[in-house]
């Protein structure tokens, strides 16, 4: 037999003899059971409590240090400045990186004494936190990048940093221009996967609301859009520029909510970056790092262009005379120094208009 519904809301209760399902008719307050012949009383739904949810079902909030904006007086007139900033050095691994945790501490003390940044609205998340919310893990990048954006309002100033190894994967979405999305390679990245660029846009690019600014510096292995902004600004050696639109074709947006986002990363998706001690002369640190860092240092942070060109000629000064290019063909290609793989800085924005020639600013 066929039954077909009218529109009735239709429930099912259990027997009170033999627990058998039955169909309950609308607005009954009784039903016969047609196998035990037991009748079972119906009480009014809405006198009933509302169930409690099952503990198995139950969502339960994520043990979190980050699940509140940093503490302090309501924002001033120049807004709140807020800042992640991650190193991964996957020590005793095959992958050990040596430059990053230095990476990190340069970009925090820079935050801190250049650019006014309360300690207290810096999360670090390194191998040498002894927190185990600080550690560098999928998991605690995941939810210090959720705690960056939650509650920003006009006049917030956001900063992510991130010094580690990137890598790609075939895009299954169709929103690659190239057929791949960009990752992050969080410490426990083997056995809980890597963060990809759609992740990463969806929680820190799109929620921005008006008049917030975030900036990203990525000082990773194809990252030129690892943040997935719909706009790139391709550059020759000799300065000239034009901005590449990078929306995808499907129509997916891939903006803000009305906020600016700019980002600066170590090389272009196809290309691989590495630490070196070739420019610091001292110490292993990011090429990438070290260069935007030195940009600003020596004055050159007047522009977002001019900093985009100091920066790459910083790389490419060094990189010709032979360092640097050892470095990644040993360090990443598993070759040997014969090969030449250009590393150069990008600059993505969710608005390219007047970014080039705008006074750069944290």
């Amino acid at each position: 037999m066929v039954v077909k519904s009218f529109g009735f809301e239709e429930h099912k209760v259990n027997c009170s003899n033999c627990h058998a399902p039955l169909q309950l008719p609308p607005a009954a307050n009784s039903i016969c059971c047609v196998l035990c012949q037991a009748i079972t009383l119906i009480a009014d739904p809405r006198s009933l409590p509302l169930p409690l949810p099952s503990s198995s079902h139950q969502q339960q909030p994520l043990p979190s240090p980050y699940n509140h904006a940093p503490p302090g007086p309501p924002p001033q007139a120049h807004g709140r400045k807020r800042a992640v900033i991650c190193g991964v050095s996957y020590k005793n691994t095959q992958y050990e990186l040596n430059g990053c945790i230095n990476d990190a501490n340069c970009m925090k003390f820079l935050l801190v004494n250049r650019f006014m940044f309360p300690e207290s609205s810096i999360i670090m998340l390194t191998e040498e936190e002894t927190d185990p919310y600080k550690r560098p893990t999928k998991r605690n990048i995941r939810m210090a990048l959720r705690w960056l954006v939650q509650g920003c309002q006009t006049g917030d100033s956001l900063v992510f940093h991130y010094s580690g190894h990137g890598s790609q994967q075939k895009d299954d979405n169709g929103d690659e221009v190239d057929g791949y999305d960009e990752t992050l390679c969080p410490l426990d990245f083997e056995s809980q996967g890597m963060i990809v660029d759609d992740e990463i846009n969806a929680t820190i690019v799109r929620p921005l609301p008006c008049g917030v600014k975030l900036h990203a510096i990525i000082d990773a292995c194809h990252s030129g859009t690892v943040l997935d902004l719909p706009y790139l600004c391709k550059m020759d050696r000799k300065g000239r520029y034009v901005w590449e639109d990078h929306r995808p074709r499907t129509g997916m947006w891939k903006g803000t909510n009305g906020g600016e986002v700019i980002s600066f990363s170590g090389c272009a998706d196809d290309q691989t970056s590495a630490d070196t001690s070739a420019l610091s002369k001292i110490t292993s640190t990011g090429a990438m790092t070290f260069s935007f860092i030195q940009a600003i240092e020596y004055g050159h942070a007047t522009t977002y262009g001019n900093m985009l060109n100091a920066m790459r000629s910083n790389i490419r000064n060094v990189d010709e005379g032979g360092f640097v290019t050892s470095l990644l063909t040993m360090l990443l290609t598993g070759g040997s120094p014969g090969g030449r793989s250009r590393q150069e800085p990008q600059l993505t924005a969710t608005e390219p208009f007047d970014v080039y020639n705008k006074p750069f600013s944290l």
